[in-house]
């Protein structure tokens, strides 16, 4: 028609539904954040609903779901009347003697030599004069951040929002499922064994996690206190969730541990950076390897890429998607490769 032959025609719109799709999900980017961080959440507490949905009588779903939330609430409460006490009382303890530890800071700056002394000079007086220079603008930047920070409280909904997301696609998971492979005909085979996979990913890729940031608190917990580290529960509570950011939250964790031993008057702080490699070392080639799966493996230099791509695209939700966003692709691929081998060697046997 017109000249133009129909395959290409067929690939010319395929290539620019695609394009709309990638353009739409770039609009929407936020929302679907939301979604996907209720969707491992979800599959974060699936493992504890469907043990009482199988030990709880038949049309039960609605209970074994409630009854996972009281758990998982509970068991948060307890947590934080345990430990969420002395962890604030060390985090006070901290504030309170951050004054002290700029003190020291300076001293040791003091003791150095003339050189360093004359280049922090220039430094601050170079910022001084910066000040004044630019003193109306920053004025006037004031109110554009205090607008920024009550934007960004409006966030703390999600708090919300996320659980309940989480508690529907707990309890209307299968019946999603089932009404998305409605959609093919029939041929639902290849369809199922993907969405199968994804879920075994996901779960396995979850539960890995979690089992290795509760690792890393109690490690850090006992192996700092045992040391006698300053503010060893502060220090473990902060590294805890920042296992859950790829590549970027060891790191960060790892940097507040050494300063905030060095500042406070640790001894023995090369210690405790032997410590952490050597705990490093043994999580990520030993205890992580164990946890995951084949399927969530990935080379690290895909790994760093994937972080600083996500962290380009989506900040922190990016960098903490983006070893599940890379596993799936992997999937994705190597099963749909799969898929046309199986098909072609049909297409020959027949």
């Amino acid at each position: 028609m017109l000249g133009i032959d129909d395959r290409a025609a067929r690939y010319t719109w395929t290539a620019a539904v695609v394009l709309l799709l990638l353009g739409l999900v770039y609009l929407i980017r936020d929302t679907l954040v939301v979604f996907i961080v209720s969707l491992l959440l979800a599959y974060l507490l699936y493992p504890l609903a469907d043990l009482l949905d199988r030990h709880l009588p038949a049309n039960t779903r609605n209970l074994s779901l409630a009854l996972t939330y009281l758990l998982f609430v509970g068991g948060l409460t307890v947590f934080m009347i345990f430990v969420g006490s002395q962890v604030a009382s060390q985090a006070a303890s901290l504030a309170s003697a951050a004054p002290a530890f700029l003190d020291r800071l300076q001293q040791g700056t003091a003791a150095g030599s003339a050189s360093i002394e004359s280049l922090k000079f220039r430094i601050l007086s170079g910022i001084q004069g910066q000040l004044r220079t630019h003193y109306n603008e920053i004025v006037s930047f004031a109110p554009k951040v205090t607008l920024g920070v009550l934007s960004a409280s409006r966030n703390l909904i999600y708090i919300v929002i996320v659980p309940i997301l989480s508690f529907f696609i707990l309890r209307d998971g299968r019946s999603i499922r089932d009404s998305f492979l409605d959609l093919f005909d029939g041929d639902t085979g290849p369809a199922y064994d993907i969405l199968m996979d994804v879920h075994t990913l996901l779960l396995q890729y979850m539960r890995a996690l979690l089992l290795l940031c509760c690792t890393t608190f109690v490690v850090f917990s006992i192996v700092l206190s045992a040391m006698g580290v300053p503010y060893s529960l502060l220090l473990a509570s902060i590294a805890f969730p920042l296992e859950f950011i790829p590549l970027v939250g060891p790191l960060t964790a790892a940097i507040v541990i050494i300063l905030v031993s060095a500042l406070s008057g640790y001894a023995h702080v090369l210690w405790v950076i032997v410590f952490l490699g050597v705990f490093r070392t043994l999580q990520d080639y030993v205890l992580s390897p164990k946890l995951m799966s084949r399927g969530v493996q990935l080379h690290p230099l895909l790994v760093i890429f994937g972080v600083f791509a996500g962290g380009e695209a989506g900040g922190v939700a990016g960098v903490f998607l983006s070893v599940p966003t890379l596993a799936l692709i992997r999937l994705l691929y190597h099963r749909l490769g799969k898929t046309r081998a199986v098909r072609r060697t049909h297409k020959l046997a027949s």
